[in-house]
């Protein structure tokens, strides 16, 4: 008498890699999302330094936009840029700088908003406080 696997046995060990597969994808995916958090907290702790420096000079915070530039940064504003994953802004009443995640037009991949969800992003103050979106700072 042969010995063999029936397809049922067959069937249940693809079903359980198969889960198995979907559960290492998710995990990949996050690992990979902090690995570019890392870029966003790299600049915002260099925003951060620049903006107490900025206000040590000129007693006022400096502001960081679509339109303007005080620190002259050169990180992407407003709009994302091809080099990086997230895009800058810092707030001149504050000093606090936020990062936010490109959905579009950043460095590929970018970010792929889950249904009913939302870009994140990732804030720094000039205390050194973090803040953001929960999950990703």
């Amino acid at each position: 008498m042969k010995k063999s696997f029936t397809l049922i046995e067959l069937l249940v060990v693809i079903i359980i890699i198969g889960i198995l597969a979907t559960l290492g994808f998710v995990q990949y995916t996050r690992v990979i999302e902090k690995g570019r958090i890392a870029e966003a907290r790299t600049n915002l702790g260099a925003l951060r330094t620049q903006q107490v420096a900025y206000y040590q000079e000129k007693g006022a915070y400096a502001e960081v936009s679509a339109v303007k530039d005080d620190l002259a940064c050169g990180l992407p504003r407003g709009v994302c840029n091809t080099s990086y994953f997230f895009n800058y802004t810092c707030s001149s009443s504050t000093g606090t700088c936020t990062a936010t995640r490109c959905t579009g037009g950043g460095k590929s991949p970018n970010y792929t908003v889950p249904t009913g969800g939302t870009t994140y992003q990732i804030t720094l103050d000039v205390n050194g406080n973090w803040g953001g979106t929960t999950g990703f700072f």
